[in-house]
């Protein structure tokens, strides 16, 4: 008889799917792991909140843990997981050497969502008015922390293959620890847009995003005050919706009906409002990682305009549901012309549905992550001594983390 194998995530938050692309990422994980037969518990120290998902319906057990408690100690050891999963670095950072010291068999693998040193060095560069450039990385304090997690990992997801370029050749880690884990969704057939909203039905330009986000409160800035003004000079009667998950005040301010710039908060079916609009404007001037609301936009059938980065490593070679540029004059006359050419629209639609097939086919990556980590279950004595600078890091960590968490628990039950 087969035994079940069972996985324990550790979230950074709960996870809220309709919040952010992190939430949606993770139940693509869980949806792997599930459909084949793992046991899942999901813990996080976080608190919960009113939009996280219901993780029974998934048949997943959530727990509750204490950061620098040895309670969970406790728990780990008594779960005894064949696959633990970190969601992002600062997670491992945290609970990876308790991970390693109570249950040293376990298979530890990173989901890096993205990678945080690029996204804090583009931001970095681009507060100081400056180029960004690679070589900018190896100076990050982020970065030597992010790569730190990365080595003691046994496999780390990586969603982008730029970043994949990155971690290979500027910071040299050897690929066999590296795994390239796009988001993952099912096939479309051009039959599928028939059945969304047509063209004349739909109205407005629309932005979505989490504001807890940074690049996507700057985006919404870059729209209301560079962008919108161009589009609504030569189109009068053009209306921008933007959505987001926990708008803060700021973002409220900017809520200007007069001019056709109406903030809504948080949509109640992220997907619902993408479908009914016409055209997704994402400026995105720095980030990282792959931008979940336009592989969303190309789902629902909608073009989208946007930025070199906010399209990185989205597509292959493929070209884009709409258009890319970074030239504000330029993005402005695309987005108008998609509003307002119906067949350039249509064919849009198409070149979506060609890099959703091509990129992003769960059944492409699924089943070869599973063979990924099952060779790990049955040979990671091997795979570990080959990773020296892991281990290394591993021991480092064990006494210098180990004992300040001991200390931070000492201190709080005093």
């Amino acid at each position: 008889m087969t035994q079940i194998k069972k996985l324990l995530i550790i979230g950074f938050v709960w996870p809220e799917p309709n919040s952010s692309a992190a939430g949606g990422r993770m139940m693509q994980l869980i949806s792997i792991f599930r459909q084949n037969g793992y046991e899942i518990t999901f813990g996080t120290p976080a608190l919960d909140s009113d939009f996280m998902v219901d993780l029974s319906e998934f048949g997943v057990e959530k727990k509750t843990i204490e950061l620098n408690n040895s309670s969970f100690d406790d728990f780990v050891a008594e779960l005894n997981p064949d696959v633990v999963l970190f969601d992002r670095f600062m997670i491992e950072e945290q609970f990876g050497w308790r991970v390693a010291e109570n249950c040293p068999k376990a298979i530890r693998l990173l989901d890096t969502e993205d990678l945080h040193c690029l996204r804090t060095a583009r931001q970095k560069a681009f507060k100081e008015n400056k180029i960004f450039q690679l070589k900018d990385l190896l100076s990050e304090e982020v970065a030597k922390r992010e790569i730190a997690s990365i080595l003691r990992c046994d496999l780390s997801f990586i969603i982008s293959e730029f970043e994949m370029k990155i971690l290979e050749e500027v910071f040299k880690i050897d690929s066999s620890l590296l795994y390239y884990l796009p988001f993952l969704v099912d096939e479309m057939k051009e039959d599928d847009l028939l059945k969304l909203p047509s063209f004349e039905e739909r109205k407005s330009f629309v932005f979505i995003g989490n504001f807890l986000h940074e690049p996507n409160w700057n985006t919404v800035q870059y729209l209301k005050e560079t962008i919108w003004p161009l589009i609504k000079k030569d189109f009068p009667e053009a209306v921008l919706e933007v959505y987001g998950a926990y708008p803060s005040q700021k973002v409220l301010q900017l809520h200007q009906p007069k001019n056709g710039f109406f903030i809504m908060g948080r949509a109640a079916d992220a997907n619902e409002v993408v479908k009914k609009s016409r055209i997704v404007l994402a400026p995105i001037r720095f980030g990282a990682g792959l931008k979940g609301k336009l592989l969303e936009a190309m789902q629902c059938g909608t073009p989208s305009v946007t930025t070199k980065i906010g399209s990185e490593a989205m597509h292959a070679d493929l070209p884009w549901n709409g258009f890319i540029t970074d030239d504000i004059q330029l993005f402005a006359k695309h987005a108008i012309s998609l509003y307002q050419d119906e067949n350039l629209w249509k064919q849009s639609q198409k070149k979506g549905i060609a890099i959703i097939n091509e990129c992003y086919l769960k059944e492409k990556y699924a089943e070869v992550l599973l063979e990924k980590v099952n060779s790990l279950l049955n040979d990671y004595e091997n795979h570990r001594l080959h990773n020296f600078m892991g281990s290394l890091l591993q021991h480092h960590t064990l006494k210098s983390t180990k004992y300040m968490a001991k200390w931070i628990e000492a201190k709080n039950k005093n």
